[in-house]
């Protein structure tokens, strides 16, 4: 779920990290950038009334949660774990949306939860009875506005027969009975006009249900922190629509917590020719970072350009069996040499939360930097046990 622009000045600090200090493969975070991202959240949270959640299908780096938890008003989770992660780690509110929810796991998530969100008014009304006994929690219902804002059907929930919400002509009498709110999610990445489209395909299907409604979730995939993104506008937005529909909104973005505040730091184990230099790395496209083969998208990697751009071309492949496992070619200024230390730029969000121990490769660590002190500490190694604990 990678959308690319220019390097920014955040990006341009990991140029000051010394990687040789790493363990590698290694994921690292610059806690100065996460701040800088959720003090501009935390201003449009008091500009605008609305509230923010932090995704936690994107960053769910729980070693920040202290600092996450000063600036936003809670956690949205997509499932049980997740939303035990936010109500152990984060702290202020947990609201938990599933596609579908097993009885075992929505009794679990209504004692974790605030606002639990089912996707099909069948699903609410086969578990109403159960609801009951959790009076203080607020319940609501996704919805599909069928207005589709992404660029890749991957990740465009409301792509045709998307199994993601609700579509209007679906909602009978009768079935938001005991329902508190409204959420839809339509975006990826996106800046304000996008929402804007939708906010208006929604008022126009959905208007004449928020009437006693006391919540509305626009969902994720706001880039709010993204330089450029029109932030003073999206506070007019926000405080406009819960005015007039005298609402709380909410809403939930995750890339934009961790954008360009984090890289995978990686090291080249082997120079091949095959037709072409290909560099072996330490890390892996499918068990890593598999949106460069899923979306796909181009990993950008400090000092490296497209290929023939700079002298020395190489694709770099992982270490894993799969033929595919290719994460691109690149060219550098100068030949790539064993034990060399390769900088991917902004894999904290996404990358992190989808690696995998396929082949037994093994998971990155996890560090914590301070751009501004140099500060740094390695949070989490990975290693057998962890492979091991994922089977049986």
């Amino acid at each position: 779920m990678h959308q690319w622009t220019e390097a920014s000045e955040r990006l341009e600090r990991f140029r000051l990290l010394d990687t040789q200090r790493l363990p590698s493969p290694c994921f690292v975070v610059d806690e100065v950038a996460i701040e800088e991202n959720l003090r501009i959240l935390a201003r449009v949270q008091e500009a605008s009334g609305a509230k923010v959640l932090l995704a936690l299908k994107a960053f769910s780096m729980w070693s920040l949660a202290p600092l996450v938890s000063k600036y936003l008003s809670g956690t949205c989770a997509s499932g049980v774990h997740e939303a035990r992660l936010g109500r152990e780690c984060f702290g202020g509110e947990v609201h938990t949306y599933s596609a579908a929810y097993s009885e075992p796991d929505l009794r679990e998530a209504l004692k974790l939860s605030d606002h639990v969100v089912f996707n099909s008014p069948a699903q609410w009304k086969r578990f109403r009875s159960l609801c009951a006994s959790f009076p203080k929690l607020k319940f609501g219902l996704r919805v599909n506005p069928e207005h589709s804002e992404g660029a890749v059907a991957l990740y465009d929930p409301c792509a045709p027969n998307s199994r993601l919400g609700t579509p209007r002509a679906a909602i009978r009498p009768g079935d938001l009975d005991g329902l508190s709110g409204l959420h839809f999610h339509t975006l990826c990445e996106q800046d304000l006009p996008p929402l804007q489209r939708t906010l208006e395909v929604f008022e126009e299907k959905f208007g004449d249900l928020l009437k006693g409604m006391q919540w509305v979730n626009f969902g994720g995939g706001h880039h709010v922190t993204r330089p450029g993104y029109q932030v003073e506008e999206l506070i007019r937005v926000l405080r406009n629509f819960a005015q007039q529909h005298r609402v709380q909104v909410y809403i939930e973005p995750g890339e934009a917590i961790a954008y360009h505040s984090g890289v995978l730091v990686a090291e080249v184990l082997d120079v091949m020719e095959n037709g072409m230099p290909i560099a072996i790395l330490d890390t892996s496209a499918t068990c890593h970072m598999p949106d460069v083969l899923e979306m796909p998208y181009r990993a950008p990697i400090v000092d490296a350009d497209e290929p023939g751009a700079l002298p020395h071309t190489y694709r770099l492949g992982g270490q894993s069996c799969l033929a595919g496992d290719v994460i691109g070619d690149y060219s550098f200024a100068k030949p790539l040499a064993v034990g060399q230390r390769l900088v991917f730029e902004d894999m904290a969000y996404y990358s992190m939360v989808k690696t995998t121990t396929f082949n037994g490769v093994r998971l990155p660590s996890i560090a914590i930097w301070n751009s501004a002190s140099g500060a740094l500490r390695v949070v989490r190694d990975f290693g057998y046990e962890d492979f091991k604990g994922r089977l049986s």
